[in-house]
């Protein structure tokens, strides 16, 4: 008899983003995908704790410690640890970076909010502080290019 060979399990992965204000980052795309940004704070408290991690690299977010050059969101369905508050499913990464965004992206996300809410859903990501590049109506679909809080990319369906 032979044997399937095992198949090897999933690579685990997020996506990460260059930012100059990783909160404000998070927060917006928070908003805009209905996440939850990440509670690293016992984490934190604990690294604070043991001398390992220095005050100057640690901010207060939500009230709550954070990491000052980086914060992650969510998906709020998704498993996370509970000792670290890193989830462990759908994630955003942002991390800050000296230089601001200066070309088109090589990768975007894509928003789809369901039949015929687009309107309705890039007006809320502008009042989020989004803004629209342009209307693309092609052959192949219509959707709208918006740019995040820092200029970065994405697309409404």
């Amino acid at each position: 008899m032979t044997q399937t060979p095992a198949r090897p399990a999933p690579v685990h992965w997020k996506v990460v983003i260059d930012a100059n204000d990783p909160h404000a980052q998070a927060d917006f795309w928070a908003a805009a995908l209905h996440y939850e940004v990440e509670d690293n704070s016992v984490l934190i408290g604990k690294l604070l704790g043991a001398g390992v991690v220095p005050e100057e690299l640690v901010v207060e977010s939500h009230g709550r410690h954070a990491f000052r050059d980086l914060i992650a969101v969510r998906h709020p369905e998704d498993p996370f640890e509970e000792e670290s508050g890193t989830g462990l499913g759908r994630r955003l990464l942002f991390q800050r970076v000296p230089e601001t965004k200066t070309v088109k992206n090589r990768l975007h996300l894509d928003l789809h909010p369901g039949e015929g809410r687009r309107e309705e859903e890039v007006a809320r990501l502008e009042g989020l502080g989004a803004r629209v590049l342009r209307r693309v109506a092609e052959q192949g679909g219509e959707w709208a290019l918006m740019a995040d809080p820092e200029g970065n990319e994405f697309c409404v369906q």
